[in-house]
């Protein structure tokens, strides 16, 4: 409860129901003879004294936690169980191509993966790492990279050149029917470009704005108008001819993919051997 604040996510994580926990919970007070949680409608939160109790149990359940986990080294298969929070771009470049091995690999670890675009705070969520692009890394975790920079592009179909031309400036833009990117804090993203020591942000005009890149690819194919993507999650429609690159002289390279995680827990040993595999395979270089 005190990670997720949500009886229902609770529940699901020790895999009992919401109401269980709640009963449970409520023995513990009656018992204490002390509230420990504040329950309305909308949220719950911990009281003073639930704070209080957190922090006095909270380090030795995690010394446990990894104390448990160590015992990984003695085992013939490692097991455990690891809970990522990662971008979408993140779930189909870096995971995508590494999961299949993994779990060959390493049949006995479990992995649970929220996949979000939205910026949250990913261990308070109950995760033991994010993945996010290099800039967007809190300070205040431990940030290890998984891939090179990337290449950011602005694609269109053929057919929708051939109606509306190509621009050839980013200012150019104006005149095009863009697809507008909504960015994990509901900001809409302005696409950045860069040539010969001249960097622009230009707010790209468009009806339709989204989040999600596959929806994205399906647009742009079927001509609704330019997209700006990270160049990997074009590739296979520049390979087949499905879409063009335009303003190539003004691509920009950005931060690459990071995987993050606390610096005051001990990294579990299905994390470390995640990220030993996808440097070993390397799904975008590093």
């Amino acid at each position: 409860m005190a990670k997720h604040r949500s009886f229902r996510r609770a529940g699901l994580e020790l895999g009992i129901s919401a109401s269980a926990l709640s009963h449970s919970l409520k023995g513990l007070e009656a018992r204490l003879g002390v509230r420990l949680l504040n329950r309305t409608t909308r949220s719950v939160t911990l009281t003073a004294a639930g704070e209080e109790l957190l922090g006095g149990i909270g380090a030795p359940f995690e010394a446990i936690g990894s104390a448990v986990d160590g015992l990984n080294r003695y085992r013939a298969e490692p097991m455990g169980k690891i809970r990522l929070n990662v971008l979408e771009h993140a779930s189909s470049l870096i995971l995508g191509p590494v999961m299949p091995t993994f779990v060959e690999r390493y049949p006995d670890i479990e992995v649970d993966v929220t996949v979000t675009n939205h910026l949250v705070d990913v261990i308070a969520q109950g995760a033991d790492a994010g993945i996010r692009y290099g800039g967007t890394v809190p300070e205040d975790m431990i940030a290890q990279a998984l891939s090179d920079e990337i290449r950011w592009v602005v694609v269109g179909s053929p057919a929708y050149l051939a109606h509306f031309g190509a621009p050839d400036h980013p200012r150019a833009l104006a005149d095009h029917r863009c697809l507008r990117i909504r960015l994990g804090d509901d900001s809409l993203y302005r696409w950045e470009f860069e040539k010969d020591g001249e960097a622009l942000a230009i707010d790209a005009p468009g009806a339709i704005t989204l989040d999600d890149t596959h929806f994205a690819l399906d647009l742009v194919a079927g001509g609704a108008g330019l997209a700006y993507l990270p160049e990997p999650c074009v590739a296979p429609l520049l390979a087949r001819g499905v879409v063009c690159t335009v303003l190539s002289d003004w691509a920009p390279m950005g931060a690459g993919f990071h995987i993050y995680y606390s610096s005051r827990r001990q990294l579990p040993t299905g994390l470390r051997l995640l990220i030993d595999l996808i440097r070993e395979l390397r799904p975008l270089g590093l």
